[in-house]
């Protein structure tokens, strides 16, 4: 039976909450062409919420470092082992990895050597550290779909297929994002200053990260006593290990958590102090400062340095080509040098900033849904 007399099959791995997002967006976008689409795979809630079978839990994915996955990797390659095999009993028409390259990356290539179709959705990082890996994405998938322009140019240098489709999240956050409305939203006070809080969505990262963001905004409130603190927790879990570590570090602060609700909690701020991944793309696409903190175990980051060949992670810097929003990682990474980039940025005029923000965000802004799913129906021939 061809797919043209029968529903439209197609299997997506999605890692993390940024996965989620992206592949919900292209599930929406594929159903109004195909409104008897099936979807299969590893899922997030929202993708959950459209109705694919799930065949693992996302969290399972959702791990942070090269030395903390060593202790995940039995469950790990028990995962994708399951994957591949339920994939190549009943093929779906496609398959697409939505970022988690370490994973997805290897199902690809064993699905694409048994004749079925691969997509990856989002770039690895190539063009910045391990740029061999680029032979790997090259045998592994038929097509790349990635957010930033320059990526795009990377692999058209190794004649790699790949599409530039911007991102999803331009397309949905308004060019002027209003405080006040977000603020209603949330059932705050606008007239309040608050600084948004966001350690991570991953385990690792909010035990890294939390307890120093924490004690970072115990620091800022001497020189601001006014300023209250907004923080959104991903999943329940993540709340409950949030609220353990605020009670252990600053049950004094006075701090506002919501469960999601992530951009309204950013829009609200007056500035952002988060992790670096793409939450920082957010929060420039919704034109707050920021200041950017990563930390990761001692091992992982030693490695790291001896395989990325960059020297800045936060996304707005990478699309300027240039440092616009202060980086703090690893040592760098203390309470003392968070609270005194957060100081200046909440004294200074951010204006040409946030000119530099809007700039950033129309270049991105290509309605990515809509092109994602025209480059996946153009690869299977399909309308």
């Amino acid at each position: 039976m061809t797919i043209s007399n029968r529903p439209l099959r197609i299997a997506i791995v999605a890692g993390e909450v940024s996965g989620d997002i992206l592949a919900a967006g292209l599930m929406r976008e594929l159903r109004v062409r195909h409104p008897d689409a099936e979807f299969i795979g590893i899922a997030g809630p929202r993708m959950q919420a459209l109705g694919i079978q799930t065949l693992f839990e996302m969290e399972e994915l959702a791990v942070m470092g090269l030395v903390e996955v060593l202790g995940r990797l039995p469950r790990l390659l028990q995962v994708r082992r399951q994957l591949i095999r339920t994939l190549l009993d009943n093929p779906p028409d496609l398959f697409i990895g939505v970022d988690a390259p370490d994973f997805n990356i290897g199902v690809e290539l064993k699905l694409k050597r048994q004749g079925i179709k691969t997509v990856h959705y989002v770039s690895p990082s190539v063009w910045a550290w391990r740029q061999s890996r680029i032979h790997k994405i090259k045998a592994a998938t038929d097509l790349v779909l990635a957010f930033l322009p320059f990526e795009k140019a990377f692999y058209d240098q190794h004649q790699a297929p790949c599409r530039f489709i911007g991102h999803t999240m331009a397309d949905a956050i308004p060019l002027v994002s209003d405080k006040s409305e977000a603020c209603e939203r949330l059932g705050l006070d606008a007239s309040k200053p608050f600084l948004a809080v966001l350690p991570g969505s991953r385990q690792g990262e909010v035990e890294l990260l939390a307890p120093i963001f924490l004690q970072a905004c115990l620091l800022l409130r001497h020189s601001h006593p006014e300023l209250e603190f907004v923080v959104p927790l991903v999943n329940p879990r993540r709340r409950a290990q949030f609220e353990a570590i605020l009670a252990a570090t600053a049950p004094e602060l006075p701090i506002h958590l919501f469960d999601g609700q992530g951009r309204d909690v950013m829009a609200a701020g007056d500035a952002i102090l988060l992790a670096s991944g793409t939450a920082t793309l957010e929060a420039m696409l919704v034109k707050r400062p920021m200041v950017v903190g990563y930390k990761v175990n001692a091992l992982t980051f030693w490695l790291a340095e001896r395989l990325v060949s960059i020297r800045t992670f936060a996304l707005p810097n990478l699309l300027a080509g240039k440092n616009i929003v202060p980086e703090l990682i690893q040592s760098g990474c203390t309470p003392e040098a968070i609270s005194q980039e957060l100081n200046r940025l909440l004294a200074q005029d951010n204006s040409a900033l946030l000119a530099e923000f809007t700039r950033l965000h129309q270049l991105i802004r290509c309605d990515a849904d809509q092109q994602a799913a025209d480059a996946v129906l153009q690869l299977l021939d399909m309308p």
